[in-house]
């Protein structure tokens, strides 16, 4: 999830202390030093991994669905899970020599080999890092140069994509493949994903050298943070396993619990390389036991016959898929009869266009827009279940807090627009081997700076203003302007390159260059663009460039992106 996931919510909350899981409503969530604490009950967060959290009660489903393709109708129950993620664990630690910390790199689209195969890494003793599938493989290589991963799991369609990454890289690393979406054929010179999870001969014993702990980083994204290249979030045991048990307190509880004769289903359209897709689609349902129906990507016709087919209950949405589902005329009141709850991430969404997906629905459809960070592992704010205000960014988890800061770091009062800083057991351990980032970015007081412009009301409730982040939001997707920066001064005839995002009606941003030939140069801008878009994901594509004598820069030689907005806006 990125830093500009809204939240609804109205009023304060306070617990009564007869009935110890019952909210009602309070003002009083300021203190005297204008921080706002969590109006939420406070939870015992326990001092275990994440896979001992997503194991603690399987015993209730363990004959469930755990997940299923949406497409290809493939699945796992929560017992084969379990079995399975064990014995990839074992054969990870016997046969790749994986030890205690190492780094598994996960690429590909969602499928229910993917918790299989971040599940069983963790097993193992390693950390997950994950891809996204759409990389080329410049984009891959920087992420394997970087993260330092021992192993690679992907699908036959991306094996050429990783093989080529090794090379750009220039190292070696084993590759795992999974079954793909159009060809099962285990690739040249990989192994069988199949053949190290179905091994029924491994001896699980292995698994008794793995020693990891709470405080051990069991997650590394990489996130762009505030600014610059892509930064590894080091998510620790106790940042995901904090962020499950948050979401678990009544008031903003988004599934029912599962029982014998009863088990939510969530679409997980959303990609399970991302944060949110992972950890609270993925991750956090799959410790409360909900069936968890998975899409490759999203495309509207496999979209809409897995709504109705499923019988879908919950789905985490992002603002492009809102918008299809308020305005696509296929979709009727049937796809939405079953669905209970709706959240919406990575940017806020005017009330119009969720009224027009609410009509669609059932009478009490849930919506809720919600706030986080990769690097608060990601729910920041959550609204309660009734609230209806979609202006309001809603109240810090439980057993956090946030406060507005000018730029002098004091802390402001009601209505005052500032900086939005965040505290809590779901803030990340700091960025890996970037021991500056960290530092501007969480203070010694352990409050993470968010980049973004916010104000609280009197009453606590949170008002995104603006990004004082520079990224670039592409159909809710991260795009780091310096990333784009760096690979427009590798053309042979650019001498300085800016990228800002301008407003597109289609996608929200699109990215526009701001280029300086070299003397005597004559390049043209397609030329330009092309070398570019050939080396990124479709969504960081530059659309346009435009020539310059100069950039605007400060006395210390900074680019000033916020100047190229104004003027050429």
């Amino acid at each position: 999830m990125s830093s500009n996931t809204n939240i609804l919510l109205t009023r304060g909350l306070r617990l009564i202390s007869s009935k110890p899981n019952v909210l009602v409503r309070n003002k009083g969530v300021w203190t005297p030093e204008n921080i706002v604490k969590s109006p939420y009950k406070d939870v015992e967060i326990p001092n275990i991994t994440l896979v001992d959290h997503i194991w603690e009660k399987m015993d209730r489903w363990a004959d469930k669905t755990a997940i299923i393709c949406g497409v290809t109708k493939r699945n796992y129950t929560y017992n084969q899970l379990h079995k399975f993620s064990r014995n990839l664990a074992a054969n990870l630690r016997k046969k790749f020599n994986i030890k205690d910390g190492d780094v598994v790199c996960v690429m590909m689209p969602n499928s229910p080999d993917y918790p299989l195969a971040v599940i069983g890494a963790l097993q193992a003793g390693a950390k997950v890092t994950t891809v996204n599938p759409v990389y080329t493989p410049h984009e891959v290589s920087r992420q394997i140069t970087l993260s330092r991963p021992r192993v690679l799991i992907g699908i036959p369609e991306l094996i050429p994509i990783l093989k080529e990454a090794i090379k750009l890289s220039n190292i070696s690393l084993p590759i795992i493949s999974c079954k793909g979406y159009t060809n099962d054929n285990i690739p040249e010179g990989t192994i069988s994903f199949d053949e190290l999870a179905l091994d029924t001969t491994v001896d699980h014993s292995i698994l008794g050298e793995v020693n990891r702990n709470a405080e051990d980083t069991a997650l590394l994204p990489y996130s762009s943070g505030t600014t610059g290249l892509p930064k590894g979030v080091q998510l620790t045991n106790k940042n995901i396993v904090a962020n499950c048990v948050q979401q678990d307190v009544d008031e903003i509880k988004y599934y029912e619990d599962t029982t014998a004769s009863y088990q939510d289903r969530i679409l997980a359209v959303l990609p399970f390389y991302h944060i949110y897709g992972l950890s609270i689609t993925l991750l956090h349902k799959l410790s409360v036991g909900v069936k968890v129906v998975s899409l490759p990507k999203f495309q509207p016709q496999s979209f809409l016959n897995t709504m109705k087919e499923e019988k879908i209950t919950l789905l985490n949405a992002a603002p492009p898929i809102v918008l299809f589902m308020g305005s696509h005329p296929d979709l009727k009141k049937d796809h939405l009869q079953y669905v209970n709850l709706m959240t919406s991430g990575a940017a806020p969404l005017p009330k119009l266009d969720v009224d027009r997906v609410l009509d669609k629905g059932k009478e009490g459809l849930i919506f809720a827009n919600l706030y986080g960070l990769t690097e608060t592992s990601p729910l920041a704010t959550a609204p309660p279940k009734d609230s209806k205000d979609v202006k309001i960014a809603g109240y810090p988890v439980p057993n956090s807090e946030a406060r507005i800061v000018d730029s002098n770091m004091r802390s402001l009062g009601p209505n005052e627009i500032g900086e939005l800083l965040i505290r809590g057991p779901h803030v990340m351990k700091g960025y890996r081997d970037n021991i500056e980032a960290t530092k501007n970015s969480i203070t010694e007081e352990g409050w993470l700076k968010t980049g973004d412009l916010a104000s609280m009301d009197k009453n606590g409730g949170l008002i995104i203003a603006d990004r004082l982040k520079e990224l670039i939001k592409v159909k809710g997707f991260q795009v780091p302007p310096a990333e784009l920066e760096h690979l427009l001064r590798e053309h042979p005839d650019v001498q300085d390159a800016g990228v800002v995002g301008f407003p597109d009606a289609r996608t929200g941003e699109v990215p526009k260059a701001f280029v300086v030939l070299k003397d005597g140069s004559n390049a043209n801008t397609r030329d330009i663009i092309d070398f570019v878009n050939k080396r990124v994901a479709e969504f960081k594509r530059i659309k346009d460039v435009v020539l310059l004598d100069s950039l605007p820069k400060n006395p210390s030689g900074k680019l000033l992106r916020r100047v190229l907005k104004e003027q050429y806006s």
